[in-house]
């Protein structure tokens, strides 16, 4: 496993660049944090973007297939109208009645289950999972948070503490649990349900014994920052169950496959055929402008807001609902989950052709336009699948296509195109993967 945090970043003296981002960066670092990071080993320079392009100063366009917060493009026209429109009305807080905050809230939670009709809303994923949190322990009057062992739900001192994802600089919590994924494992398909669910039971026993108990499984449907291990799809039905039956209850983080996403549901917990007790919502919500949510079960939600108030100054100020408003209008008028479907599909199976010809793609994962692509061959090192990957996600930037890495060693591509995606683009990725791929076999 991988101790650089982000391995796809800019090193200071390894690059030489152009002389205006040299100036910026120097004017950058004295002034921002040290905690700050650029991505890739050139970092990109962008001052407008366009549904999936970004462009630089120079105005040269790069394909944006990593970015999931702008789900419907970059600056969506509607999406920025509605924002501005409401903007210059009024700009008020949930303290104050404001119809279009209700008649969101109320067209939201008919995306859920039925059993899923209450939701608070919050800025950040961030703060969706730290609330979330803060309900569990309460209801349940547990403290243990079970994690999968390279999650990521944020940054706030609560979710960063149970965030294996961050490294040994971030105290993990004493009253966490990890468990390990199936695929990760090696497990076959046949067996992944009861592997998850014994490492579930296994944590549960182990914070009971020590007098912690259970507060939640908190779970990113899609494991995202585990490297997209999606399938098969309800093998996480046991650990649910087992969850409940210690009393705690079931988050599923929804920052990264929620919205549309996985194409062939809303939410991604759909696809594992459960009900939550406390959905988390953050990023796409609102296409950019800084939105959340929990969505949950009225008792747990009665329960925590009996003695607990919770009233965020920007959380669903009515700016913010009407731009998430207008997201999640275009959504559904749009069909846009269809599209995704077809588009997941279709670029699953360039990728597949490609693998066909190339030997530097080991593995293939998706759901919808959310794709994780193992590189190098079975027989590498860590080490040296790791430097492919950070090759070919260096090899595409400079060709202007933009992906990343994701996974314990950072050896996966993580490819999450705007949910707009079409064809065209797919093929133009395909097309740079290809000359990425036949660049680094070469250097």
């Amino acid at each position: 496993m991988t101790t650089d945090l982000m391995p796809n970043r800019y090193r200071p003296g390894e690059t030489e660049l152009p002389s205006r981002e040299a100036e910026l960066i120097a004017r950058r670092d004295s002034v921002l944090g040290a905690s700050y990071r650029l991505q890739y080993r050139r970092p990109v320079h962008f001052v407008r973007g366009e549904g999936m392009w970004l462009y630089d100063p120079d105005g040269r366009a790069y394909l944006d297939f990593y970015n999931n917060v702008p789900s419907l493009g970059h600056c969506h026209p509607e999406v920025n109208a509605a924002m501005a429109e409401q903007a210059g009305r009024i700009s008020a807080n949930t303290r104050y009645l404001e119809p279009h905050l209700v008649d969101y809230a109320e067209r939201l939670v008919e995306t859920f289950p039925t059993e899923i009709d209450r939701v608070v809303f919050t800025c950040t994923g961030s703060e969706s999972n730290d609330l979330a949190l803060r309900i569990a322990r309460y209801t349940s009057g547990n403290e243990g948070v079970i994690v999968s062992s390279y999650a990521y739900h944020g940054t706030s001192a609560a979710v960063a503490a149970v965030s294996p994802n961050l490294g040994d600089a971030v105290k993990f919590s004493p009253n966490a649990r990890i468990v390990a994924l199936p695929g990760p494992a090696g497990v076959p398909d046949s067996q992944a349900a009861d592997f998850f669910e014994s490492q579930v039971r296994a944590a549960i026993d182990d914070l009971n014994r020590r007098g912690i108990g259970v507060a939640a499984l908190l779970f990113d449907s899609i494991f995202s920052s585990d490297g997209v291990w999606i399938d098969p799809p309800g093998f996480i039905a046991g650990g649910v169950q087992a969850v409940r039956e210690a009393g705690g209850l079931v988050i599923a983080d929804e920052v990264q496959p929620g919205f549309g996403r996985t194409g062939s549901h809303m939410w991604g917990f759909e696809r594992h055929g459960i009900v939550p007790d406390l959905a988390t919502l953050g990023k796409p919500m609102g296409n950019g402008f800084p939105i959340g949510a929990v969505v949950g079960r009225k008792g747990p939600m009665e329960r925590f807001g009996a003695i607990a108030r919770y009233s965020n100054t920007f959380a669903g100020n009515t700016v913010g609902i009407a731009t998430a408003d207008a997201v999640l209008t275009i959504l559904q008028r749009d069909r846009i989950p269809e599209n995704v479907l077809a588009m997941g599909q279709f670029l699953r199976d360039g990728l597949e052709q490609i693998a066909s010809r190339q030997s530097g793609i080991r593995a293939i994962r998706n759901a919808g336009l959310f794709l994780g692509v193992d590189m190098g061959t079975g027989d590498a090192s860590p080490t040296d699948r790791r430097k492919l990957a950070l090759d070919v996600v260096n090899a595409m930037r400079d060709d202007g296509v933009l992906i990343s890495t994701t996974g314990a060693n950072e050896d996966t591509l993580k490819v999450r195109p705007p949910l707009i995606c079409e064809a065209d683009h797919v093929e133009l990725f395909l097309a740079a993967l290809e000359r990425a791929l036949a660049k680094v076999a070469v250097a």
